[in-house]
């Protein structure tokens, strides 16, 4: 089947479930509002100075690299030129490296007021940060400096590649044999949630010329990989794994318990959805949404806010992020089409977004969630 890329259309479910494309406007707008200006329980984003911006991690307290990357994507999305270039100035002005092992990556973590929690990336906000800035490109054009969007996009996605290479010190992102990314640079293993396929598709077509054929194999061997990650039974993928699918269970100690379906996790079929309706290239992610979806409906359906083993056991922990769950289980009907996605969908409506410290991760999930099922999280070109 083709895809949105292909096609240029971008399919509202909302509306084919029967809500009308007023309220769904209307709550998209809302979600947005109250995320970046509502009240102190609500809002993440602050305004910092006279031209810069963050997103606050409310349970840890602090910024990441995921959270401003996901910010400027909502952005671009949404049309929000003002905030992406505030959420960027700060990124490049706190969190962009310009010596060191990490030379021209960006430290993952920093204080609210700048100073630097660490001096290592996380990959998956590098490539969310070149993704957004490649959209800014096509949807508003570029500008100078830091606002050449295009150029930091490309610069970004070179350091990734070629780190450890001459002129380049410090180790890449993508494990260049597999094509595979990493949970971070140095380690042999990965997050599941971390691969893009979708995004590596426009990598192919926007990065370097010589980086081009890299990222269209990256495309392929993570699509090939999520066979892997993915519990044929439950359509679950563990937070890290092997690059042969298999949950890590190492670095415990050093990075705490990893090997089960908990919050990095969730992100694995919210991912597998989107890549579906933009690129429709793998008929296995149909199957695999719907296997997911019967998991959650049928044989957890009085248990979504448990923590499970990828087979499916349930354990006695209880989900730290709930509402990102019912937000993916319906995001996953962007591949399913299935029997169980209008139970998903209508749970998803009916749930508001979250408030207290852990909001943070919950409704950036919730908001993709929405932008992609109501066909406002798409391909700038």
């Amino acid at each position: 089947m083709q895809g949105a890329f292909e096609t240029g259309i971008y399919r509202n479910l909302w509306s084919e479930y029967g809500y009308s494309e007023k309220e769904v406007k209307n709550r998209l707008e809302d979600a947005f509002q109250t995320i970046f200006y509502g009240t102190e329980e609500e809002r993440f984003y602050r305004e910092a100075g006279d031209d810069m911006g963050y997103l606050e991690d409310t349970g840890n307290h602090d910024v990441r690299t995921e959270g401003m990357s996901y910010g400027m994507m909502v952005c671009v999305q949404l049309d929000k030129k003002e905030e992406f270039d505030r959420i960027w100035k700060w990124v490049k002005t706190y969190m962009w490296m310009s010596e060191g092992e990490g030379r021209y990556y960006f430290r993952w973590s920093c204080n609210t007021d700048g100073t630097p929690n660490s001096d290592g990336p996380a990959p998956d906000g590098e490539e969310f940060f070149a993704m957004a800035l490649f959209f800014a490109s096509n949807r508003w054009g570029d500008g100078e400096g830091i606002f050449n969007y295009s150029q930091e996009a490309r610069n970004i996605l070179s350091e990734c590649v070629h780190k450890g290479e001459e002129g380049h010190p410090g180790e890449p992102m993508w494990d260049r044999e597999r094509k595979l990314i990493k949970f971070i640079p140095g380690v042999d293993f990965t997050d599941p949630s971390y691969h893009l396929p979708h995004f590596y598709e426009l990598f192919a077509l926007w990065a370097n010329e010589e980086d081009r054929d890299f990222w269209k194999q990256a495309a392929q061997a993570s699509r090939e990989y999520l066979h892997l990650a993915c519990h044929p039974n439950t359509g679950l993928s563990p937070e890290y794994s092997e690059y042969d699918g298999t949950p890590h269970t190492g670095h415990v100690e050093q990075f705490g318990r990893h090997d089960w379906y908990y919050s990095d996790a969730y992100r694995t079929m919210a991912n597998i959805g989107l890549d579906s309706m933009w690129f429709g290239k793998d008929p296995w992610q149909k199957e695999i949404a719907q296997t997911f979806q019967e998991f959650y409906c049928v044989k957890q359906q009085e248990h979504w806010d448990g923590v499970f083993l990828v087979d499916g056991t349930r354990l006695e922990e209880k989900a730290l992020h709930p509402v990102a769950v019912i937000a993916v289980n319906a995001q996953a009907s962007l591949a399913a089409e299935g029997e169980f996605s209008r139970a998903c969908m209508e749970k998803f409506w009916n749930t508001p977004l979250r408030t207290g410290d852990r909001r943070y991760y919950d409704n950036f999930l919730y908001m993709f969630a929405f932008m992609a099922l109501s066909g406002n999280y798409r391909i700038w070109k």
